[in-house]
């Protein structure tokens, strides 16, 4: 049962996405399905302040990555005690995992799903903060997407947080974030649709099956030829694997979508056979062209939130 509002501790309106050359803050405003993005600002960050990693220090330079995030938050013209916290895909390892019963008490679940990703993962679990969330329901199984990170690598990102004024109150990728603003600005969007996420640091496909994700990779930054072929690869492995009958639709973020008349990208929108469409924060605030890929991680990470009161 949910409680009374007054009794439940409002979401955060104010999301802050920590990426390899940029911080970026978004305040949402409104509810349910009128929310929207308020404002935005992005500052950049020096080359060499954040190397994201799965095994090793992220935040190389504090000090300057803090910095710039205070300055996001003051040209927002807010001061939020808590913030949601978006940050590099590659600080977090994403599995799916299937069960074909699934335990009915919580710690018995969460010890099966830990057990699952043990053998798969390059640092101990007692290390690493693990969630996961159901996923995919089919007569196979209900499936299970599972994030898992380093302890103290999530520890530096909120770290910065707490020294720009602010305390995580959730954390997610930016992955994820960016696919909550396609769902929630996406008309139609049902079915099996493609996303990919390019970032400066490399790329993410995923693929979801209406509201879940069924397929998640990421590949480090190999230039534009590269996430074609990753793109043929991931198609197949849908085909194959995934029973799939076709995309519905191909959406596209982040840095290498900033075009979508390239080479590259037309050579991968004929072969999915569907036109690719850039992921947008929808109504609101307008926001720069130049930078318009900033935006709905962080966008999607906060306004998610705020859909759902």
């Amino acid at each position: 049962m949910k409680l009374p509002s007054i009794f439940r501790t409002p979401p955060p309106v104010v999301a802050v996405e920590i990426a390899p050359s940029r911080v970026t803050a978004v305040a949402v405003s409104g509810r349910g399905a009128g929310v929207k993005l308020g404002a935005w600002a992005v500052e950049p960050l020096p080359e060499g302040c954040l190397v994201p990693s799965l095994t090793a220090s992220n935040v190389v330079r504090p000090a300057e990555v803090v910095s710039a995030l205070r300055s996001a938050l003051e040209r927002l013209g807010q001061r939020p005690k808590r913030v949601a916290l978006v940050i590099p895909d590659a600080a977090a390892k994403v599995s799916l995992v299937r069960f074909k019963e699934v335990p009915s008490k919580a710690a018995d679940l969460e010890e099966l799903v830990k057990f699952q990703i043990r053998k798969a993962t390059p640092f101990r679990v007692e290390d690493s903060q693990v969630s996961f969330a159901p996923g995919d329901r089919s007569p196979d199984g209900q499936e299970y997407v599972v994030v898992q990170a380093r302890r103290d690598i999530v520890t530096e990102y909120e770290r910065v947080c707490e020294g720009a004024g602010a305390s995580a109150g959730m954390v997610d990728l930016s992955t994820f974030g960016l696919a909550q603003c396609a769902l929630l600005t996406t008309p139609g969007l049902t079915g099996d649709w493609l996303l990919i996420h390019g970032a400066a640091d490399g790329a993410t496909i995923a693929i979801y099956r209406g509201r879940h994700p069924v397929f998640f990779r990421r590949r480090g930054a190999d230039g534009d030829a590269h996430l074609g072929e990753l793109v043929h690869q991931t198609a197949m492995y849908y085909q194959d694997r995934l029973g799939g009958g076709g995309f519905t639709r191909v959406l596209a973020g982040g840095t290498p979508a900033s075009s979508l008349a390239t080479g590259a990208w037309t050579g991968i929108q004929a072969r999915l056979g569907v036109p690719a469409e850039l992921v947008a924060p929808g109504g609101g605030a307008p926001v720069d062209a130049g930078l318009a890929d900033a935006i709905p991680p962080a966008f999607g990470a906060a306004a998610a939130l705020w859909a759902e009161v």
